[in-house]
This record gives structure tokens, C-alpha cells and sequence, in this order.
């Protein structure tokens, strides 16, 4: 089998980036943003694939992240941020209208 045959093959399998905008809740912080996942066969992963998964980090991007024992300081901004999965108390889809 040639590489372009193989390439073909895995295009159905490999389909791409998925995103989420969710809302994370942990002790000191409230952080929504995006989490970015590979699609994978003909369903995508869900959330609590991160939770649940290999990796102890989850990334965040575009971030918007307040402090919540201090709600009225100004929320800081952040293109990028790792976050340890045992800091996590609540991690769900974030729907803003």
C-alpha cells in the first residue's frame, strides 16, 4: 500500500480538532475557555474524556479567569493556561447567548 492510499485510510478516522467552550470550577477560580480535543472515528470525545484520561493537565485557551474569593477584582485574560486535573471541582459546557 502506498503512503497516499494509507493517507486516505486514516482521513475517515482522523477528522480534526473539536472544541468546547466550558466553565471550570476550582477551589480559588472560576475559568471559562476553550478545550480543544482530536476527533476520533465517527464520534467525538466528550468532556469527561479529559477527566478520565492518561494526561493530568488539561489546556485551556483564551481565558478569562476571576478569582473567586475576590468576584468584583478584574478578571485576568490569558491566550493559554495548564490546568492540573485535581484542581478541578466542576468542569461543564458553557452556553453564552
Amino acid at each position: 500500500m502506498n503512503e497516499e492510499n494509507n493517507l486516505d485510510e486514516n482521513s475517515s478516522f482522523i477528522t480534526g480538532i473539536w472544541s468546547e467552550r466550558v466553565l471550570v470550577i476550582t477551589k480559588d477560580y472560576q475559568i471559562k475557555g476553550n478545550v480543544f480535543m482530536p476527533k476520533t472515528g465517527r464520534k467525538n470525545r466528550v468532556l469527561s474524556d479529559i477527566l478520565n484520561g492518561a494526561k493530568r493537565f488539561v489546556a485551556i485557551k483564551n481565558c478569562e479567569v476571576i478569582h473567586r474569593e475576590f468576584p468584583n477584582r478584574k478578571a485576568e485574560t490569558h491566550d493559554f493556561l495548564q490546568l492540573n486535573l485535581n484542581s478541578i471541582i466542576l468542569l461543564r459546557p458553557l452556553n453564552e447567548e
